[in-house]
């Protein structure tokens, strides 16, 4: 599902911060085999939008999968980028997730608490003892459900590799479409039923709160179009 050429959609921008809303099947950042990226194409607006000559910074604070939609964070100064890691590393970056999960949960609320290693493009659950585990954490809560699926909002307490992925998967509900966790259930070519929906943290800059968000893609089944029912989850 290639993305090049396609329009960057801005959700928000200043002198410092570019959020933008990445559709599934594009790269945050790119590799040799898969140039095309969502930071390629960042740095192209900023290019051309403000007619610059050289080199234009423009540094992702986090990342999405390819398979995952929704909002992606970039400083375009180095003095917001390291602002933002410091935020980053202390938790002080809000984000909360759309996902469409297989099956329904026992309760309408709750947290996954695992360690997980970063193992051959995928992430494994596994004992705390194992070597190299890492600690990931995340609260749930249920937005609405059909006979054979599950919409939930999710909030992040931290942010290890493929964490939300393996984690839903760890208890027998893998994300709708993701087989490489597990699904059954087939799903948009090139994509999960996963969504980054919701940015928010204080401007590195001015302090001021900063709430972004945006909405999971058209051909999800089960979705809201607001933000208010996962500000509160």
């Amino acid at each position: 599902m290639k993305q090049q050429g396609s329009a960057l959609k801005v959700l928000f921008e200043d002198n410092h911060l570019l959020i933008v809303s990445k559709p599934a099947g594009l790269a945050t950042q790119g590799s040799v085999s898969d140039p095309d990226s969502l930071e390629l194409q960042a740095k192209a607006f900023l290019k051309e939008k403000y007619q610059k000559k050289g080199n234009v910074y423009c540094q992702p604070i986090h990342r999405l999968d390819k398979v995952t939609s929704g909002i992606v964070l970039f400083a375009k100064t180095s003095k917001a980028s390291e602002r933002l890691y410091e935020m980053q590393r202390a938790r002080q970056i809000t984000k909360k997730y759309l996902a469409i999960i297989e099956g329904k949960l026992k309760k309408q609320e709750g947290s996954l608490s695992h360690f997980l290693v970063h193992d051959h493009l995928r992430a494994r659950i596994v004992d705390k003892s194992y070597t190299g585990a890492q600690p990931c954490e995340l609260h749930w809560s249920t937005l609405l459900q059909e006979k054979t699926m599950t919409l939930v909002a999710i909030t992040l307490v931290t942010g290890r590799y493929h964490q939300i992925r393996a984690q839903f998967s760890a208890i027998g509900h893998p994300i709708i479409g993701d087989s490489k966790y597990g699904s059954q259930t087939a799903f948009e070519k090139g994509s999960i039923a996963l969504h980054a929906a919701l940015l928010q943290f204080h401007h590195p800059v001015n302090k001021e709160l900063l709430s972004v968000w945006t909405p999971p893609p058209k051909f999800w089944s089960l979705t809201i179009n607001s933000p208010s029912a996962i500000l509160n989850n």
